[in-house]
Order: structure tokens, then sequence, then C-alpha cells
């Protein structure tokens, strides 16, 4: 081999070798540092901005793509712990003409976290109501979706603000009385009168509770290298005090039913979807939606636990687009089956 040919393939290792060697050296050492790149690169590939907005001296950060057109646009809520970029997964599978705002919700990520600030659910569907307001969402009724406990805000908030909204995607939500208690929630009572909320399994310290959470969260047994473990944790870590009052609030009496207590008053088109291995929030809360929300349709998903977004989200948004053009085609006045 010539030598010249020889020493470009010595230089190219050693060029390659750089940036490989900061990679491994990023997994091994700042694996939190990693995941937030990974946010990055994923909001930048799909073409999501981040942007703020504020409400007097409240601060909402959001992400989005597109502008508003003809379709209604599409504010997509997180659930408990999470942040606007859970959504990314669902957003790559939309399709790119719909106007889509992905918003951090109350104290969560890049949105002001204040001492002061109602945490309820009443509390958080106001401050959401703000952020409407801020970007003038609301001059034309808007698409909402919501998981979990964004699920509970988005459905309380169609309740609430029924001029708004237009229709309504509710992914596993929260908020629902049911008659038995699943065994998540049974340990959560026990856990409550054993005055050892401290343990929260929603609430991860370590790489194993955080294990036990995804475990607890999906049905596919995603296998998450230790590092990234770590890095999921030390991420958490600093707001897991934060999270403790949250989820405290969120199961108070005052907020804990919330979505059942409005339900019926729920007028738009509505989507339910629900996996039906979900063992946070049990699946029969689909049902319980359907029977009180006059013109709505359910989606149960085989072989899918309570983070649908995560472990389905091809067939999530295939859902949602399908759910936007019947309901919102020309002329399309027929109750959904």
């Amino acid at each position: 081999m010539d030598l010249d040919v020889v020493n470009m393939f010595v230089i190219a290792g050693g060029t390659l070798a750089i940036p490989i060697l900061a990679f491994v050296a990023s997994f091994l050492l700042w694996p939190s540092a990693l995941i937030k790149i990974y946010y990055w690169y994923w909001r930048r590939t799909l073409g999501m901005q981040v942007h703020y907005v504020y409400h007097e001296d409240y601060q909402f950060c959001y992400s989005v793509r597109g502008r508003p057109g003809h379709k209604p646009s599409i504010l997509m809520l997180h659930g408990f712990s999470a942040h606007k970029d859970m959504w990314l997964s669902v957003v790559k599978f939309l399709p790119k003409n719909l106007h889509l705002v992905c918003v951090d919700m109350p104290g969560h990520e890049g949105t002001t976290r204040s001492s002061l600030d109602d945490l309820s659910i009443d509390g958080q569907v106001k401050r959401i109501h703000q952020f409407v307001e801020c970007l003038k969402l609301n001059k034309k009724p808007f698409h909402l979706i919501g998981t979990s406990m964004g699920g509970h805000v988005a459905g309380v908030y169609a309740a609430y603000y029924p001029s708004d909204v237009c229709s309504l995607s509710l992914v596993c939500p929260a908020g629902l009385q049911y008659s038995t208690d699943n065994q998540f929630v049974q340990r959560l009572k026990e856990l409550q009168n054993s005055a050892a909320m401290e343990k929260i399994p929603l609430i991860p310290s370590t790489p194993e509770e955080m294990s036990e959470m995804l475990q607890l969260c999906s049905y596919v047994r995603f296998k998450v290298p230790q590092q990234i473990l770590q890095g999921l944790v030390d991420v958490r870590i600093p707001h897991n005090n934060f999270y403790r009052k949250l989820f405290l609030e969120i199961v108070s009496e005052k907020s804990r039913y919330s979505l059942h207590q409005n339900m019926d008053k729920i007028k738009v088109p509505t989507q339910i979807i629900w996996g039906k291995q979900d063992q946070v929030l049990d699946v029969s809360g689909a049902d319980m939606l359907a029977k009180s929300i006059a013109n709505c349709q359910v989606e149960l998903l085989e072989n899918c636990g309570h983070s649908v977004v995560m472990e389905r989200p091809r067939k999530t948004a295939k859902l949602i687009v399908d759910f936007l053009a019947a309901v919102h085609s020309t002329g399309n006045t027929k109750k959904l089956d």
C-alpha cells in the first residue's frame, strides 16, 4: 500500500477517534449531558423550535413546529415529571403541515417553578389557559392532547373552556375514580398510611428505582444501559422535591378525581387512547369516559402499558391523524362510533 494512503488512514483514524472518545467519555462520565444533547438533536431534526412566552412574570417554555392554518392547531400536554420533549417520538410521525405546540407544564423544565404556584389540577388548568391566551392559540378552536397527568389537565380544560377546544385526545388520563384499586394504587395507599411517601414509585432516586419505574410504566421491557439509567436519575434528582410536592397535590382530595367530576361537561368530539396492560391507571377508565362523553371513540392498544407515547409512537400518531381527519373533514357532522 502506498505510504501516502497509509498516512491518510492514520490521520483519518486519529480524526475520527477524537469525537468517538468524546462520546464514550460523555456516556461514561456525563450521561445526563448526553441525554440533553439527544433531545436537542431530535428537536432540531424534527424542526421543533423552543420559544418562551410570559404571562406577567410567569414564564412558559414550549416547542413549536409550523404555523396556524386551516387545520386545527394541536396543543400537547405531557405527564407527571416529564417535559415537552416526551412528545418528540410522536411528532416524528405527524404530518409536517400541522401546527404543533408542546408546552412544559407548570414547574417543569423551562416553565416557571414557584413555591406560590397552585399545583392542583384546577391551578394547572388555569396556567395552561394563560399560556393559550398568550399565544392567542384560541383565536380558532384547537385540538388538545394530554397524557396521564397531562390528560387529566386536558380533560378538565375542555370542560372549563369549551369554546377554546374543537376536539380532544386523552391518552391514559389520570383523574378517574375506580370502584376497585389496582396494585399500584394499593401500594401508594400503603405508603401514605405508613408515612413513607419519600418512596413514591414514580419519583426514582437511584438507577435501580429508575429501572423499576420504567418496568411499571411500560409493557415493553426496554434494555436500558446502567449509564443511561444513571443519567436519567441525575437529570431528575435536583427536581425530586418539587415532583414530590406536585404528586401529593394531584392525588389530594381536591384534585384526585377532577376529571371524573367534570367528564360529563366535555362536549367536543373526544378520542381515548389506552394501553391494555397499563399498570398505573387501569384501562377500564376508557369505558368510564366513553359512557360519560357523548361524542367519544376508544382505542385500546394491545401489548402496551402506561407509556403509550414511548411504546407506540407511530400508532399513537396515526390514531390522532385519523381521528382529526374524521372529525374535521368538510361538512362532517356525524357522531363518532
